[in-house]
Parts: structure tokens; sequence; C-alpha cells
């Protein structure tokens, strides 16, 4: 599949008067409705997420009239990959102020969540935001947040993705699951594996990993393992240049959480089409900008995953793929 690269129009309108053979400029009242509301809307995250994602997110919002430089503003507040200057980020934003926050993820939507109850908040990719209590549900979300929920349960994610690594290498006994500790989800993830293991007679091996750093030997404790997963978090997708790379060395059977992961070398990989859920994100800012009020606006769900594998990285690891697994496959890169 081709990388989106939806164009990125900036348009500079300059209102003018013309007075000339007794043409007279508008009264100023006039003049003045013409000039459009800027809005500012503030992105934060627990680093930088891939690019198709914020354009998948602005081509929604130009589909919607918002233009930027035009009636748009964007206040991006990125991490390096910590969780720590979240908070603070959070609160600059709020400070500024901006309209409406985007969270990002779980990190982010839990900062801004911490830092204010009344500028409006949208998240984009969040598992279980009722059982995180951003929401009171998904149906009434109740307070200043709402938004695209990544999917319905993080357990049952993780678990599905463990089955798919056993039909990859149907001579699977041993795996390995690096996790993310400080995510808030990483537990819930990580009970999924365990109890998809237990069910698929797999030995689940858990190595966490904290720092960037971390990636470069985490795959140490792995020896003898037939096959690697990894839990969903922002940080892994900050860093997943690093993880294909140390992946690629060990020359592993691994399953990813999204296509970007296969698009950059790895495997294979399982999930929600993320650009789409940050696409999906544009109708909830507008309808705020709009004056509808978070609380009001049901969180939505995404509805379709997709299973991508990579051949290339497949034969240049000489990792075999099995017919079926192949034919289950939403897209090959070949």
């Amino acid at each position: 599949m081709s990388p989106r690269k939806p164009t990125v129009e900036r348009i500079d309108r300059r209102a003018f008067a013309i007075s000339i053979l007794g043409i007279l400029a508008p009264p100023v009242a006039v003049a003045a409705q013409q000039v459009a509301k800027v809005h500012r809307i503030g992105f934060l995250r627990q680093g930088p997420p891939p690019r198709a994602w914020i354009e998948a997110l602005q081509q929604g919002l130009r589909e919607r009239g918002y233009v930027e430089g035009r009636n748009l503003a964007w206040e991006f507040r990125l991490t390096d990959g910590s969780l720590e200057q979240l908070p603070r980020l959070a609160e600059e934003l709020v400070r500024l102020p901006v309209d409406l926050i985007v969270a990002s993820a779980a990190p982010a939507a839990r900062a801004a969540k911490a830092a204010t109850a009344n500028v409006p908040i949208v998240f984009a990719g969040v598992y279980n935001p009722d059982k995180l209590g951003l929401v009171q549900s998904l149906r009434s979300p109740g307070g200043n947040l709402t938004g695209v929920a990544l999917a319905v349960d993080a357990a049952e994610m993780t678990g599905k993705r463990l089955q798919l690594l056993t039909e990859l290498v149907p001579a699977l006994k041993r795996a390995g699951i690096l996790t993310h500790p400080p995510h808030p989800t990483n537990a819930m993830q990580f009970q999924g594996a365990t109890a998809a293991a237990r069910a698929l007679g797999v030995q689940l091996v858990e190595v966490p990993v904290r720092v960037a750093s971390d990636l470069d030997t985490a795959l140490k404790p792995l020896r003898g393992i037939d096959g690697l997963l990894h839990v969903d978090a922002p940080f892994f997708t900050t860093h997943r240049a690093r993880l294909v790379r140390a992946v690629a060395s060990a020359r592993l059977p691994a399953i990813s959480t999204f296509r970007e992961f296969v698009e950059g070398g790895a495997l294979v990989s399982y999930g929600v089409d993320q650009a789409n859920v940050y696409r999906e994100a544009a109708p909830y800012i507008d309808k705020i900008l709009k004056g509808a009020r978070p609380r009001d606006l049901p969180v939505a769900q995404p509805t379709k995953f997709e299973l991508v594998i990579n051949l290339k990285t497949a034969k240049a690891q000489g990792i075999p793929i099995p017919p079926p697994f192949l034919q289950r496959a939403d897209e090959v890169i070949d």
C-alpha cells in the first residue's frame, strides 16, 4: 500500500476594500463577521506518532472546512517517549489556552484529564476508556472527554495477537512478550496474553522494557523462544525502528500492533487501522468546536482490524509464512 501523502493546504486570505468610482468598503461590523475565527487545538502524546496518523487527522479536519493558517492553529506537545513530561505539557496547553485538546493514547488522555475539567478533550487510540476512568461509560461519557477508542478490550487484543502468532509459527511452544510497565493498560494486556497462553498451551516469557536503551538488550533473555510479541504502547510505536532492528538481528518471528511497524520492516502486524482512528476523531473536534458537549457524544469503537504481512522481511530473515496464514492477510507487502 502506498504511503498516505495528503497535501497540506495553506491559504493566506487577505481582507481588502476597494474604493473606486464610488464603490465603498463594507461597514466595519460586516467586515469583522467575514474574518474566520482561528481555533487553537492542542495535540498531546507520549512520543511522536507516525506521520500518517497526523495527516489523516488533518485531512479529516480539512474535509470539514478547517485549514491550518486560516481558521486552525496547532499546538503540538510531544514527549521524548517518556511519560514523566506529559502532566507539565498538558498544563501548558491549558494555560495557553487552547480551545480543545487532542489526546493521543491513554497516557496523554490521563494527563489531559488531570490538567483540566473545562477544556474539551478528544482522545484517539485509547483502550478501555471506561475502565481507565476517562469516561463514565462509552455511551454517556459524562465529562469533558470523548473520542475514538482503540478497541473494545486491551486484554482481548493481546490474546488475539498471541493466537495469530501460533498460526504463524505452528510449532510455537515458548513466546516472549515485551511489556512497558508504566503504560496504563500494560497490566490488562499482559493478563490477556497470559490467559491466551494458558489456553493455547504456550509458555510466556515476559521482558519489561522501560527506556529506549532497554530495546538493545531486551531479546537476550529470550534465547530459545519460538516467537515474539509486544504490548501496545506509544513507547513501542515511538521506538519502532529500534525494535524492528533488534527483532531482525535475532531473526525471530514476531507480531506487532500496527501496519506502521510492518511498513518499517517488521514481519507481521495485527490491529486497528490507526490512521482511520485519527481520521474518525475529526468529526468529534468539529462538533465540539461548533458547540456540542463531549459528555453528550458517545465514544466510537473501531470495527476494522487488519492483518499485514511483509514478505520481503520474511524472505530476508528466512521465516516461512504458512499458506493459510498468508491467505488471511488483508495486505501483503512484497
